[in-house]
């Protein structure tokens, strides 16, 4: 069954709250410049036993979604419901970080920064941003005597073998990571909730563009 586009479906009037939030998210987003057009997904764990999320459909504007424009999961990213949309041929990115039990939202973004920076710093394998008093908006960060690492993998289609070297990666590094960025694609990053997320995602975001225009003042 299909519904019409901006009648929110019988299945997702449970989570109209998370949906009000993410289509709120999706604008602001847009308007800052970092989910420009059909780029980025958004997701919110919606249950955790059996683990279900609800993320944004693929393909859409997030800067005007529609009640009809998510698609709720299990933890393979397989949909729940027929007749829905296509979820983002990244939601197993998405199941990734919702592995964690205290992971509520994910939010993958596509700024100009995180795009340019990534290029920028392949050689390395990621970021280091330390020093910065920004840095104490990150979660369980007290102090801006604080190193935090960015790494950076390599943009592929293939998601299944992304999301292996991303679950490696975070089960060898020494302290829990808060974000990692896709070369010349964009940035993961997560939160208790949403609205951590969120918060998380505009830190990252203003800490990348400092490196940004101190490389450019340099």
């Amino acid at each position: 069954m299909h519904f019409p586009e901006n009648v929110l479906p019988p299945h997702l009037e449970p989570h109209l709250g998370f949906i009000d939030q993410l289509r709120h998210t999706g604008h602001l987003f847009w308007q800052r410049g970092w989910s420009r057009g059909t780029s980025s997904n958004y997701s919110v764990v919606v249950n955790r036993d059996p683990v279900q999320l609800l993320v944004t459909a693929s393909g859409k504007d997030k800067g005007n979604l529609l009640c009809s424009d998510f698609v709720l999961t299990d933890s393979r990213g397989e949909s729940l419901v027929s007749g829905q949309p296509k979820s983002s041929a990244e939601t197993l990115l998405h199941c990734l970080a919702a592995e964690n039990s205290e992971v509520g939202a994910i939010l993958h973004t596509h700024s100009i920064w995180s795009t340019v920076l990534s290029d920028r710093f392949w050689p390395q394998g990621g970021i280091w941003v330390e020093g910065y008093e920004m840095l104490k908006g990150l979660s369980g960060v007290g102090t801006h005597e604080h190193s935090e690492w960015f790494p950076i993998f390599e943009n592929t289609q293939d998601i299944a073998a992304l999301a292996e070297r991303v679950r490696t990666t975070m089960a060898t590094v020494s302290q829990p990571l808060h974000g990692y960025i896709i070369r010349r694609h964009g940035m993961y990053t997560w939160g208790r909730d949403l609205n951590e997320a969120v918060r998380h995602v505009e830190i990252i975001e203003f800490l990348l563009e400092c490196l940004g225009r101190n490389a450019m003042l340099a």
